[in-house]
């Protein structure tokens, strides 16, 4: 049986990385993963994880460095393991740094269109005031999420961003709720609603965190699935991206919602289908997508990994050099393929595809 990894803590306060509920310490490491927060506290980096114990394929066990905050003595290995997605050890321990944590509330706004709200969100980034989150929810989802029943409120169906805001008291919390509200009604932006306290915050953003559930209550019937995307691209380019793809979306005859983590350029579109062929169909979108974000200047993957799905991306995003400088170290540390053989290294273009499934 494997065992979750030991989290042992440095400093007070609590984990600032906020991924999905099921999320486990070892996989937000090995998928280098983010969440919410991430405006905030950025992702699941070595500002983070301050050091780990991984067990690696020749059975050796190795501390990546001390639990010191910081450190010039060699290599930051523990960076080599994040995102490496378990290919290059097992993680068996990990020692997280932690935040105070501070008062915070919800406010919600909507839209007449996605461009606008992505638009508002880097102007409001760019004032440098105590946003902890943002994120979009677009017309369907705000449908879905009425449809889902869950919600204390029924909401306007229209594009919609989530903030949470964050400060050292309920006068800054005002403040920055004040500069929000000026920037997104100079973009359109209408019916603000800022949390009376925090039972209500907390309802709020429950509304978001029921992102997948209220998605899949589109579906009619029990036999539909949903395939959740995730590109990422600078912020300043969300708006085109976001756009592109809604348009894009609106035209394939598929159900799909958008949910993004748009304050660090991030966003998630939910395709839902039924059948083989509304499968493909949205296999097909979500490779457009993938390129767009590239062509952007973007990644294929902001927070939930390469795996087998994306690897045939990676040279187009990070050039061949880079890739095969991966390769050359997997290869180096795992010169078998024993640790998840298939994973994260693509075959390099135009080369014919090994027969055994471990080599790299």
């Amino acid at each position: 049986m494997t065992k979750a990894p030991l989290i042992r803590v440095a400093d007070a306060g609590r984990p600032q990385l906020d991924p999905a509920p099921g999320a486990t310490i070892g996989g937000m490491l090995s998928t280098g993963c983010s969440g919410t927060n991430a405006v905030r506290y950025g992702t699941a980096k070595g500002e983070w994880f301050l050091n780990a114990t991984v067990v690696l394929p020749s059975g050796e066990v190795i501390k990546t460095r001390s639990r010191a905050r910081k450190s010039s003595a060699g290599f930051d290995l523990t960076k080599l393991f994040i995102g490496a997605e378990g290919t290059l050890g097992i993680v068996t321990e990990v020692t997280i740094r932690l935040a105070p944590v501070l008062p915070t509330t919800v406010a919600v706004v909507h839209f007449p269109d996605v461009k606008k709200a992505t638009e508002a969100v880097i102007e409001v980034l760019n004032q440098g005031v105590g946003i902890q989150c943002v994120e979009l929810l677009d017309d369907l989802f705000m449908a879905a999420t009425n449809k889902y029943g869950m919600s204390m409120r029924k909401w306007p169906e229209k594009d919609s961003l989530f903030f949470k805001f964050q400060g050292h008291s309920a006068k800054s919390l005002d403040e920055t709720a004040a500069v929000v509200k000026s920037v997104v009604e100079r973009h359109g932006g209408f019916g603000f609603t800022l949390a009376k306290d925090d039972q209500e915050a907390t309802s709020l953003w429950a509304d978001r965190k029921n992102a997948l559930f209220s998605g899949l209550a589109l579906l009619e019937g029990d036999n539909g699935k949903g395939w959740s995307t995730d590109v990422c691209v600078p912020p300043s380019n969300l708006p085109q991206l976001v756009y592109e793809t809604k348009q894009d979306l609106s035209e394939i005859g598929l159900i799909s919602t958008i949910v993004g983590h748009v304050g660090d350029g991030n966003f998630h579109a939910l395709l839902l289908f039924k059948t083989d062929e509304e499968l493909e169909i949205a296999r097909h979108a979500v490779h457009r997508m993938v390129k767009r974000a590239i062509a952007l200047d973007g990644t294929c993957t902001g927070e939930h990994g390469v795996g087998i799905g994306k690897k045939e991306y990676l040279y187009e995003e990070l050039g061949h050099g880079t890739v095969e400088l991966m390769k050359t170290i997997k290869r180096s540390i795992d010169p078998l393929g024993l640790f998840n053989p298939g994973k994260l290294y693509p075959d390099a273009p135009g080369a014919a595809k090994k027969a055994d499934p471990r080599s790299t």
